[in-house]
């Protein structure tokens, strides 16, 4: 009996050394996320470092404004586009919602004219969006949200249900302490 119970006891303490390792990840990177958001801001504004001339010389690359006249000009371009993407994802991978695949249309996108800007010199306007190159990721992201709005709408109608209580059913459930305490702020 002595020894089931030391194997218990030994069990319980991996376990919750386990589950402390854990919970200080996931403190880690929620404090990284916290201060990159808290600081977006500075890191939108980066681009006033970058000089106003056509070429922009560093001790790792050197980069030619093109279109743009100017690389701080094209950094500012840049940085709006980079940090909107950054929020976007931000808000995918933390999103609780049914409905969090439709923000990879906007992603998409954000994408698509980060690539066009970075990778194309005569670019006559980055914003000019070829709706054709994002109708594959359409293609697959309304039949799947529809598809998920209709099990939402047929559990209501079966079940007499809430569109509230269906949205916290299908909601990922926070698993730990820190995770119900994040839900509040």
């Amino acid at each position: 009996m002595d020894k089931q119970q030391q194997t218990l006891k030994n069990l319980r303490l991996k376990s919750q050394e386990t589950g402390n390792k854990s919970t200080k990840k996931k403190f880690l990177l929620g404090s990284i996320l916290a201060t990159l958001i808290a600081g977006s801001p500075f890191l939108f504004y980066l681009y006033n470092y970058v000089p106003p001339t056509p070429e922009w010389e560093t001790f790792l690359f050197t980069y030619n404004s093109g279109f743009y006249e100017n690389a701080q000009t094209a950094m500012w371009m840049l940085t709006g586009k980079l940090i909107t993407l950054f929020f976007l994802i931000i808000w995918f991978f933390t999103c609780r919602h049914w409905w969090y695949h439709a923000l990879l249309a906007p992603i998409a996108m954000f994408i698509y004219q980060i690539i066009g800007a970075v990778l194309q010199d005569t670019v006559t306007s980055v914003d000019d969006f070829d709706l054709i190159y994002l109708l594959p990721v359409m293609a697959i992201i309304i039949p799947s949200i529809y598809l998920i709005r209709a099990k939402v709408f047929n559990k209501i109608n079966d079940a007499d249900k809430t569109l509230q209580e269906l949205e916290e059913e299908f909601k990922i459930k926070p698993k730990g302490v820190i995770e119900k305490l994040s839900d509040y702020f």
